[in-house]
């Protein structure tokens, strides 16, 4: 019977192989250096407590369900330990409210903020929930999706029709979405409500998908002029929050 050290060591070389994407028992034997039949035990052990997958028909063998699981739960609790120094590092660069949030259907949840102490603020945005379709951290947590998409993602009645200057309608945000890509953050200029302007980016975890968004909002007589500034540098900490993650893109 092996060691359990040399099993563990052996399970955990067999992940780490699966990093890069399906493979085959002997494609695995080779990059871990281990006898195939060692590494067919190893990976049906995984397999049995969801680790890893095997397609059905090519018998190839991938990361599986419970350790993506236990990886998500895992970045939850990095990104929200990680978020609020990221957060106060951007308060004080613009003396501005810094916020973190995240898609909840058609919405956008913002499920931290810092502020810095001066007394005209924006509104107080926690537990707050406001439409994806007009906001920067919305064209933030969207960026990824394509045109097609967008109808399904976010239906006819997500267009705030009352507010001219945000998105009427999926043309016109796919346009916004185009942008963010291009930049690398969302820019809004009171298309949520009239006299308030935003910038917002991407957080991605480790398999690259788009989590979270950082973003930057201020009532616009104080901060329309500063939105480029800004928007690089809420890109850049969104950048270091995926990071964290173990997103290497």
């Amino acid at each position: 019977m092996p060691e359990p050290a040399t099993a563990l060591q052996r399970g955990l070389a067999v992940l780490l192989a699966l990093e890069g994407g399906e493979l085959g028992v002997t494609q695995v034997a080779e990059l871990v250096g281990r006898e195939k039949s060692q590494v067919s035990r190893t990976l049906k052990v995984l397999a049995d407590h969801g680790l890893v997958d095997r397609d059905a028909e090519t018998l190839a063998y991938r990361l599986g369900w419970r350790f993506f699981a236990l990886a998500a739960h895992a970045g939850e609790d990095r990104l929200a330990a990680a978020a609020p120094p990221c957060l106060r590092r951007l308060v004080a660069a613009f003396e501005e409210a810094a916020h973190l949030s995240v898609l909840q259907d058609t919405d956008v949840l913002t499920v931290l903020s810092e502020a810095p102490a001066h007394g005209v603020q924006a509104v107080n945005w926690v537990g707050r929930v406001v439409p994806a379709a007009c906001t920067s951290a919305g064209y933030a947590l969207l960026a990824d999706h394509e045109r097609d998409e967008l109808a399904r993602v976010l239906p006819g009645a997500s267009f705030r029709k009352r507010h001219p200057r945000g998105p009427q309608n999926l043309d016109e945000l796919w346009e916004r979405l185009v942008e963010t890509r291009s930049r690398g953050f969302a820019l809004v200029d009171e298309e949520l409500e009239p006299g308030l302007v935003a910038v917002g980016a991407p957080v991605r975890d480790f398999r690259g998908r788009i989590v979270a968004a950082v973003n930057v909002s201020a009532p616009s007589f104080r901060f329309a002029g500063r939105l480029e500034d800004a928007g690089e540098q809420v890109r850049d900490v969104a950048v270091e929050l995926s990071r964290t993650l173990g997103w290497t893109g």
